[in-house]
């Protein structure tokens, strides 16, 4: 007869993974890479709605501006295809484009006349920023901020971030630097098109408008907050507070 093998006395329980302020600044450099594409995934994203805007401003004819956006954007996506290089932002502009023809369609069948249906095209993008800037909002004032879960998803813990105060905070700062610009789109963009709506603007004007505020500003200010985000991060790079995050081991008994 054997006799079992002993049962272990005690076992190590598995560590938390650790969260620094390096994994924040490896984080945000890829996010920065990974949101803008460079120079070509810009290109991509403002495309379709530059030319719907010059079309529509030229000819006052809102279906052909939507057609060529589209076939301008299956056009580039083809293209990415062939290289088999990454879609993602070539699909960003198709999917911003469909939700903006549901728009002018849901228009249309409301009666708007046709500048109501180009001033529709904008609107899915203001509202978008509108409730991410809320919900984003929210989180940082629950101290719950949003760049705390994407730490998460690369340390493969979501909440293990929040062991440490002082990742807390700059995660709190950085979701602020990353809601910014969208905040600041709708403060400018959401009165013009309401101006535009009510006839108190012209809708060419109304349209000219939206579409330099979304192209000429919201990028350079999306650069810009991210920008910040390394300045934060190159700024602030103190010890974190104690161990409170370090990987530990409970003693066996």
């Amino acid at each position: 007869m054997t006799t079992p093998p002993p049962e272990p006395v005690g076992e190590a329980e598995p560590s938390r993974p650790s969260v620094s302020v390096d994994t924040v600044e490896a984080l945000v450099r890829r996010q920065l890479s990974d949101a803008f594409g460079g120079v070509r995934g810009f290109a991509e994203a403002a495309v379709p709605t530059l030319l719907f805007t010059i079309l529509w401003l030229s000819t006052r004819d809102l279906q052909l501006g939507l057609v060529v956006s589209v076939a301008a954007t299956v056009l580039l996506l083809l293209v990415r295809l062939v290289q088999r290089s990454t879609v993602q932002y070539v699909m960003n502009a198709l999917v911003g484009i469909g939700v903006g023809w549901l728009f002018v369609h849901l228009s249309a069948r409301s009666g708007g006349s046709v500048d109501d249906q180009a001033l529709a095209y904008f609107l899915p993008g203001i509202l978008y920023s509108a409730g991410y800037t809320v919900v984003v909002g929210v989180s940082c004032l629950v101290r719950w901020p949003l760049m705390g879960f994407l730490i998460g998803t690369v340390t493969g813990d979501l909440t293990a971030w929040r062991d440490n105060d002082q990742v807390v905070r700059l995660c709190t700062r950085l979701t602020w630097l990353l809601v910014l610009p969208g905040a600041i789109g709708v403060l400018l963009q959401g009165p013009v098109w309401f101006a535009g709506h009510t006839g108190a603007m012209g809708a060419g004007t109304a349209v000219a408008l939206l579409a330099g505020l979304r192209l000429g500003l919201g990028w350079p200010l999306r650069i810009a907050s991210f920008a910040a985000m390394i300045w934060l991060l190159s700024r602030d790079r103190t010890p974190l507070e104690g161990d409170a995050v370090a990987p530990t081991t409970r003693p066996a008994t």
